[in-house]
């Protein structure tokens, strides 16, 4: 697992499963792709061989609509303010939460993983309280709603009659419509020193001096977007998508990187990098953005 990927969690979270109805499943706002071939996967020598990002190969997908955002705090309240919806992370009762985010005293009395010991399992976290109780969303509606699971994000997407998308999808959509590019917009990080994605600067988890303007999540539709309309596929949140991430496994998928990953120990931002987590799992740097059939 990646540094900037929280730990699994282990176990049920209480209460029966929750039934949402299916919206309608309207375009309106998304984008609308054709269907066609591209040229997926890398062999990227400074890629990830172990999470089977090859080999490059031709892949057809069918035309698809994807959101050019990711689902913000605020299109996520009015889900759960419409239908009651209790994301995992409020029933399990806590959440992974980067530890220099949080005061002293929840800092200190948060379980640390041993192997990633910057992530703190924060009781009362979720996605109205990103960094535990005492926080809240007042000021980041337009941020990407966080501490989301996999079963949460399906859940929303049913609501709204979309659904996520495949790896093959997201892949296309987030190559805005260059071929074997290591980012959204080219194959060099910040062209004329621009920064085009938020991810860490500085030493890894020490010190991130924030050179893209942003120490947490930013807004969802920071910096320019790629060539096909899309904001943020490099960076700022981890995104849900459909798939299983191998055969033999159920975790699914997740793309994009965060605003945790950093050169030195995870380049997950390249557009060909790919993780996973279970599909209960969550933290404060993981969310979604919606697909649909078109």
């Amino acid at each position: 697992m990646a540094g900037c990927c929280p730990p699994s969690r282990s176990g049920p979270a209480s209460g029966p499963e929750q039934q949402v109805t299916r919206g309608s499943g309207d375009l309106d706002g998304m984008v609308v792709l054709p269907g066609g071939v591209f040229r997926m996967g890398t062999e990227d020598p400074d890629g990830f061989p172990d999470d089977a990002e090859g080999p490059i190969r031709e892949v057809r997908v069918s035309s698809f609509a994807i959101d050019p955002c990711a689902v913000s705090n605020a299109r996520f309240a009015d889900f759960v303010d419409d239908t009651g919806y209790v994301t995992e992370a409020e029933r399990f009762g806590w959440t992974y939460v980067f530890a220099k985010f949080l005061p002293g005293h929840l800092r200190k009395e948060s379980p640390r993983p041993e192997q990633t010991p910057w992530w703190c399992g924060v009781s009362g976290a979720s996605w109205r309280h990103p960094e535990g109780p005492g926080s809240d969303v007042e000021g980041r509606w337009d941020h990407p709603v966080v501490h989301v699971s996999w079963h949460d994000a399906a859940a929303y997407c049913k609501w709204a009659g979309k659904r996520l998308p495949t790896e093959a999808e997201w892949e296309h959509a987030a190559r805005g419509g260059l071929d074997q590019a290591r980012y959204p917009w080219g194959d060099e990080l910040t062209p004329g020193g621009e920064h085009r994605c938020n991810i860490w600067q500085g030493q890894f988890p020490v010190r991130n001096t924030a050179e893209d303007g942003h120490v947490g999540t930013a807004p969802v539709n920071s910096f320019e977007p790629n060539g096909f309309g899309l904001h943020n596929v490099s960076g700022n949140v981890w995104e849900w998508c459909a798939d299983r991430f191998s055969e033999n496994s159920d975790n699914r998928a997740m793309r994009g990187g965060s605003y945790l990953c950093h050169d030195s120990y995870c380049n997950r931002y390249r557009v060909a990098a790919r993780t996973s987590n279970t599909p209960d799992s969550s933290s404060g740097n993981l969310g979604f953005r919606c697909a649909a059939d078109a």
